[in-house]
């Protein structure tokens, strides 16, 4: 019997499948897409959810965005309760939405509020792609149309973080319609002669890089961040031309002068707070500023 045990004979070798390689234990490690290298959650969170061998931006919920960028105890939310109706009666549109409810805790796809970054106020609003892929319906634009106006009303600067698949195609031409809505917003926001600084994270495509993402008086982006309008396949087969592989990166953008600096996660909170001191409105003075 123990001769059998280390006997060849009759025994056949496991190999593990492509779908075994592949799978990782849900909620308790993550597979970094750019390197494969694997790594357990607590450990990602820790570093703010950046790959520790290639430096990869794994996506932040708004709730872990906020948490590594602003003070600690400073978040006063606004318009928590507002949630999207249903104008075309979409085919479960309301069902998805509440399931997302469930899955993120949040109401929508954007979390906005009045906060602090080292101390320096702002008004903040932070966008979730676990909430129907970040995407722009209503409440969204509306959210953010409140949060420029709040900026105004306190005369503090808007700072946005983007991540979104686009407009809500479920809510048809009022979705669209928030493009215009928000950029007139920020149009206000501008003539009252405060700063809005735009983050771009991935992904930012669609209707919300083509508004409000793209009109910060600094635009800022996380690296590898995927940026554009249209769709690489789309732009390809109507300009019937191949582009170059960095296309509609974080990084392709900073050198065709489309944002002003590509800020690593880690580097981030010290950025905005550079950025805020530096134009920080007249008028406004902290506690303790001379």
């Amino acid at each position: 019997m123990i001769r059998d045990l280390f006997s060849k004979k009759g025994r056949k070798a496991k190999v593990p499948s492509k779908k075994g390689k592949n799978d990782v234990p849900e909620g308790i490690m993550a597979k970094c897409p750019e390197c494969r290298s694997i790594s357990y959650i607590k450990e990602l969170r820790k570093n703010d959810m950046v790959c520790d061998q290639c430096g990869y931006h794994h996506r932040l919920t708004a709730g872990e965005r906020l948490h590594c960028t602003i003070d600690e105890g400073s978040f006063e939310e606004f318009d928590s309760g507002m949630i999207a109706k249903d104008p075309l009666g979409f085919p479960e549109y309301k069902e998805k939405s509440q399931k997302d409810r469930e899955n993120s805790g949040l109401n929508e796809a954007i979390v906005t509020g009045r906060a602090a970054i080292e101390g320096r106020p702002v008004i903040i609003g932070v966008m979730d792609a676990g909430f129907r892929m970040g995407s722009m319906g209503s409440v969204v634009g509306e959210k953010i149309v409140r949060a420029c106006d709040q900026a105004v009303k306190e005369r503090m600067p808007l700072l946005l973080f983007a991540a979104s698949g686009g407009a809500r195609m479920q809510e048809g031409v009022v979705s669209l319609m928030q493009m215009a809505k928000t950029s007139t917003a920020l149009q206000r926001l501008d003539e009252a002669g405060l700063p809005f600084i735009s983050v771009m994270t991935h992904p930012t495509t669609g209707g919300v890089s083509a508004s409000f993402a793209s009109l910060g008086d600094i635009n800022l982006a996380e690296p590898g961040a995927l940026i554009g309008f249209a769709g690489r396949r789309i732009i390809e087969q109507t300009i019937r031309q191949k582009l170059p592989d960095d296309f509609q990166t974080a990084e392709f953008l900073l050198e065709h002068g489309q944002l002003d600096k590509v800020v690593h996660r880690h580097d981030m909170r010290g950025t905005l707070s550079l950025l805020l001191a530096v134009h920080e409105p007249a008028g406004k003075e902290r506690d303790g500023d001379g």
